[in-house]
């Protein structure tokens, strides 16, 4: 099978990528095998392909955002059928979607939307359960209860489908932070109810539009950057659910006097420690995917780079580190 994967390259002294032949991984009871047909690319890829060393030199196949086709089954899959076309983003344990074929938890994978084309599916796995995991069961948030939600960095791939993920399945107040034109213009497109300028006070331009503070925060870059303008702006009992690692400590205490609380989502936990419940992941994907196909949630698909090959996979990688990009980059099967 072919695949591209990250290795350590000795004269360069860095992780690269290569396209490798590899033998392909057996199939457990509970596993399918999946044709690739299309896959969009995470920060996560670029920071599992950063830790190639040469302690470490791979290879590692990355990729964790895959739709396509269900070419085998395991003996007790029960959930999916041959020929199937699911999407799903997989399990950090395992190889990657950047690759021929992945073999990947059918608990965890779902039917891919009727409505979209495979590089649409594509787009919204991995942050569709980062979403949806967030919301409903990191802030408990209530969907019927009226509540002013602040999402933090709402142009990216994660934000894009928060906002609609509130705005479809919620009564929130939806607020939303972008500095540029263009992500300004793609939040409200999206149902951003008003957009916060993240380089300024937050407090100070809520106030501007009529509102005492925040009552929950979700929190898609790194906290360190927004930490304080955070804990300003909360009102009490309110929570911080962040996604990201902190790029230095933050001051908890100054949580304490309003009772508030910080989480953390990270949506490979239930892969990675095969909890007993991780089939909510399939069941998230196909309830978000009937809204796709009814028309009230948009893919977040804004950059096709091709058939999957060692340069756009480069170029992807490039354009995620530079912190600027707006929904997901995504990309073919692998080139033939």
């Amino acid at each position: 099978m072919k695949a591209i994967a990250a290795v350590y390259d000795s004269n360069e002294k860095k992780s690269v990528l290569r396209t490798l032949d590899i033998p392909s991984e057996p199939i457990g009871p509970h596993d399918v095998r999946v044709q690739i047909k299309a896959i969009s690319v995470n920060p996560v890829d670029y920071k599992i392909r950063n830790s190639i060393t040469m302690e470490n030199p791979g290879p590692r196949v990355l990729g964790w955002d895959a739709a396509g086709v269900v070419t085998e089954l395991g003996g007790k899959v029960s959930t999916l059928q041959l020929g199937e076309e699911v999407f799903y983003a997989g399990d950090l344990k395992r190889p990657g979607s950047n690759a021929e074929f992945q073999v990947v938890d059918e608990f965890i994978v779902g039917k891919k939307p009727k409505t979209l084309n495979f590089k649409e599916a594509a787009s919204l796995p991995l942050t569709t359960i980062t979403a949806y995991e967030s919301i409903f069961e990191k802030l408990k948030l209530n969907p019927l209860a009226n509540k002013t939600v602040l999402v933090v960095a709402g142009a990216g791939g994660v934000g894009s489908i928060t906002i609609q993920i509130l705005k479809q399945k919620t009564n929130s107040k939806i607020i939303v932070t972008a500095s540029r034109e263009d992500s300004i213009s793609w939040v409200k497109s999206l149902g951003a109810d008003f957009v916060l300028n993240p380089k300024k006070d937050y407090l100070e331009q809520i106030q501007s539009i009529g509102l005492k503070g925040i009552d929950e925060i979700l929190l898609f870059s790194d906290p360190k950057d927004h930490f304080e303008n955070l804990a300003k702006v909360m009102n009490p009992f309110g929570n911080i659910c962040s996604i990201v690692e902190s790029g230095s400590p933050l001051n908890m205490n100054l949580l304490k006097s309003k009772s508030n609380g910080y989480l953390n989502e990270f949506m490979f936990t239930r892969s990675m420690f095969q909890t007993e419940d991780r089939i909510k992941q399939k069941q998230l994907l196909e309830e978000i995917g009937g809204l796709v196909d009814m028309g009230k949630i948009t893919p977040t698909n804004k950059l096709d780079l091709g058939e999957m090959t060692i340069e756009s996979l480069n170029k992807a990688h490039e354009l995620l580190q530079t912190g600027k990009t707006i929904g997901k980059i995504v990309l073919g099967g692998m080139k033939k």
